[in-house]
């Protein structure tokens, strides 16, 4: 089975209200959801992430079988 990648934004410290969750086939395609989902629902700027905001979102990427 091919593995898939997901996010869950409650999962995130202080989203824990936030229903808001991302399934897809790559790594990558589950950041560029995280970035439309935070920018849809919480009006944030991606682009304004600083490097350590983004280690700490890569830890809430999880790996899983489909």
């Amino acid at each position: 089975m091919a593995t898939v990648y997901s996010y869950a934004c409650k999962d995130c410290e202080g989203m824990e209200a936030c229903p808001g969750k991302v399934v897809a086939a790559s790594e990558d395609e589950v950041w560029k959801l995280m970035e439309l989902h935070a920018v849809i629902a919480h009006r944030e700027d991606p682009s304004a992430w600083d490097d350590k905001t983004r280690q700490y979102l890569k830890t809430l990427i999880v790996a899983a079988d489909p």
